[in-house]
C-alpha cells in the first residue's frame, strides 16, 4: 500500500505543479471562446464549468479506467509507474493541448487540429481512422453492456439482441439531439456515481491495509511472463494517456465560456481519470495477489467485468452491486453515444455541412449508423469478434495519440514554446505502437525482438524526421 500512497500524493502534485506549468505554457486569455462565438443550440452551447467536468470525465473514461486497471494490475507494481507518469506527463497534457487547440479553431474536431499541423493528407488519414475507430467504441459498447442486460433478463439469447436494439435506439437519440438535453443531463449522476464507487472502494483499501506487491520490491507481478513492454502501455490506455481522449475534448471546447477555467476539465478531468485507474489497480493487485480472490470465494481467472461485480458486490453490499451494474452498463453505453455523437461531428466537419439542421445531422447518421452495425453484427456472430475488435481499438487508440501529440509539438515549435512536453511522449508512444503492432498476435504476431527493432528503428526515423523539420523551421 506504500507505493499506492506514493502515487496518489504524485499525481495530486502533477496536477498541481506540472499541471500548472503546462497551463502557463499554453497561455489561456480572455479571447471569445467557441461557446459562445458559434452558438447554435445544439453543440455549441455555454454549460457550467462542474457539469463541462463530469461530462469530459465520463466521455473519456467510460469503462477504460476500471477495465485497463484491472487486466494492468497482472503486471505488478509496474502498472502504478505507468499510470502516474503516462497520467501527468503524457495523457493530461494531451488531453488539455488538444482541448485548448479544439478552442483556438472554431471547436474544431480532433482530424481538423492534425491538418492543421501535420498536412492535408495526414488529415485524411486521420479522418478515416478516427472515424472508424469512433465507430468500434459504438459497436463494442453496444454488445457488452447489452450482454449483461440480457442475461439479468433471461438466458434467452433473444433478450440480448432486445436489449441492443434498445441501446441502438438510444445511441441515435442521444447523437441526435442538442448535447443539453441528454448528455448535460444524465452524465453528470453517472461520473458521480463512478467517483463514488471508486471512493468507497479506496476506503475499504485503507481499513484493510492488505500486504500488496511494492515497486522497491520489484515492477512484476509473481508468476506474469507477459512482457511488459510494449503490453503494458496499450492494456492501460484511458489511465494513463489515450488517443480517443483527443475525439472528446472539442465536445467540451464547444461548451466553454472561459479559457483560464480549461486546465480543472481538461488536464484536472484526466488526472481525476488516473485517480480512479490507480484505485482499482491497486483492488485488482489485492485481488490477484493479495488474497481477496479467496477472501471473496473468486477465482483468479475472471475477466475484468465479473472482478468488477464480484469486488464492488463483496465489499459495498447491495449498493455496490447497484455500483457496479452502473460501471459496466452505463458507462459503456455513455462512451458509445459520445463517440458516434464525435463521429458525426467530425464527418460533418470535413464535408463543411452544418449540423443546426436535424435533416442534416439524419444524413450523417444514417451511414455511420449502418457501419456500426455490420461490426455489431461481427463482434455478435464470431465469437473472438469482442477480443478482436477491443484489441484493434487498444492499438487504433494509442496510435491516434500517437498522431495528435506529433501535431502538438508541431504547434509548440512554431509557437516557439517548450516543445519538448509533447515531443518526449509523442516519441516513447511512437516506439510503444509500432512495437506492439508487430508483436499482436491480432497483428503481424512476429518474435518479440523482431517487435522491439521494429520499434527502435521507428524512433530512429522520428527523431531524424523532426530533427530535419526542426532545422527547416527554424531557418
Amino acid at each position: 500500500m506504500i507505493t499506492f500512497l506514493l502515487s496518489l500524493v504524485a499525481l495530486v502534485l502533477g496536477y498541481l505543479l506540472y499541471g500548472r506549468f503546462v497551463e502557463r505554457v499554453f497561455g489561456p486569455d480572455d479571447r471569445v471562446t467557441p461557446a459562445v462565438a458559434k452558438a447554435d443550440g445544439v453543440d455549441f452551447i455555454v454549460l457550467p464549468n462542474w457539469k463541462i467536468f463530469m461530462i469530459q470525465f465520463l466521455n473519456i473514461a467510460g469503462t477504460g479506467p476500471i477495465f485497463g486497471a484491472i487486466m494492468g494490475a497482472k503486471f505488478g507494481p509496474a502498472a502504478y509507474l505507468w499510470i502516474v507518469l503516462g497520467c501527468i506527463f503524457a495523457g493530461a497534457v494531451h488531453d488539455y493541448l488538444s482541448g485548448m487547440l479544439s478552442m483556438r479553431n472554431g471547436g474544431a474536431g480532433q482530424p481538423e487540429i492534425i491538418g492543421l499541423y501535420l498536412g492535408t493528407t495526414t488529415k485524411k488519414v486521420m479522418l478515416v481512422f478516427s472515424v472508424f475507430l469512433l465507430v468500434m467504441v459504438g459497436a463494442v459498447f453496444v454488445y457488452s453492456p447489452a450482454l449483461i442486460l440480457g442475461k439479468l433478463c433471461s438466458d434467452d439469447l433473444l433478450w440480448v439482441y432486445i436489449w441492443c436494439g434498445i441501446i441502438f435506439v438510444y445511441y441515435i437519440i442521444a447523437t441526435m439531439l442538442p448535447i443539453d438535453k441528454i448528455i448535460g443531463k444524465v452524465y453528470p449522476l453517472f461520473a458521480i456515481s463512478m467517483l463514488f464507487m471508486a471512493v468507497a472502494l479506496m476506503v475499504v483499501l485503507f481499513v484493510k491495509w492488505p500486504q500488496l506487491p511494492e515497486l522497491y520490491e520489484g515492477i512484476s507481478g509473481d508468476g506474469f511472463t507477459t512482457p511488459i513492454f510494449p503490453a503494458l502501455f496499450i492494456t492501460i490506455a484511458c489511465g494513463a494517456i489515450s488517443g480517443f481522449h483527443a475525439t472528446q475534448t472539442p465536445l467540451m471546447a464547444r461548451c466553454l465560456k472561459d479559457e483560464r477555467k480549461a486546465r480543472p476539465l481538461f488536464y484536472g478531468a484526466m488526472i481525476t481519470e488516473g485517480l480512479v485507474a490507480l484505485i482499482w489497480a491497486t483492488v485488482s493487485m489485492y485481488f490477484f495477489y493479495g488474497g481477496a480472490a479467496q477472501e471473496l470465494g473468486q477465482p483468479l481467472t475472471l475477466q475484468a467485468p465479473e472482478v468488477v461485480t464480484a469486488v464492488s458486490e463483496g465489499w459495498l453490499g447491495a449498493f455496490g452491486g447497484l455500483l457496479a451494474l452502473l460501471g459496466v452498463v452505463a458507462a459503456p453505453i455513455t462512451s458509445g453515444d459520445t463517440a458516434l455523437r464525435s463521429a458525426r461531428l467530425i464527418v460533418a466537419e470535413f464535408i463543411h455541412l452544418d449540423q443546426k439542421s436535424i435533416v442534416k445531422r439524419i444524413w450523417i447518421c444514417i451511414p455511420l449508423f449502418g457501419v456500426t452495425m455490420l461490426l455489431l453484427f461481427f463482434n455478435i456472430s464470431n465469437p473472438d469478434g469482442f477480443n478482436v475488435i477491443w484489441s484493434w481499438f487498444g492499438w487504433s487508440n494509442q496510435t491516434l495519440a500517437v498522431f495528435t501529440l506529433w501535431a502538438i509539438t508541431v504547434y509548440l515549435v512554431r509557437q516557439r514554446k517548450p516543445y519538448w512536453i509533447t515531443l518526449l511522449p509523442a516519441l516513447f508512444m511512437t516506439v510503444v505502437c509500432s512495437s506492439f503492432l508487430m508483436v499482436s498476435k491480432n497483428a503481424f504476431g512476429l518474435d518479440l525482438m523482431v517487435g522491439y527493432g521494429v520499434g527502435c528503428a521507428a524512433l530512429v526515423v522520428a527523431v531524424v524526421w523532426f530533427a530535419m523539420w526542426y532545422s527547416k523551421n527554424a531557418r
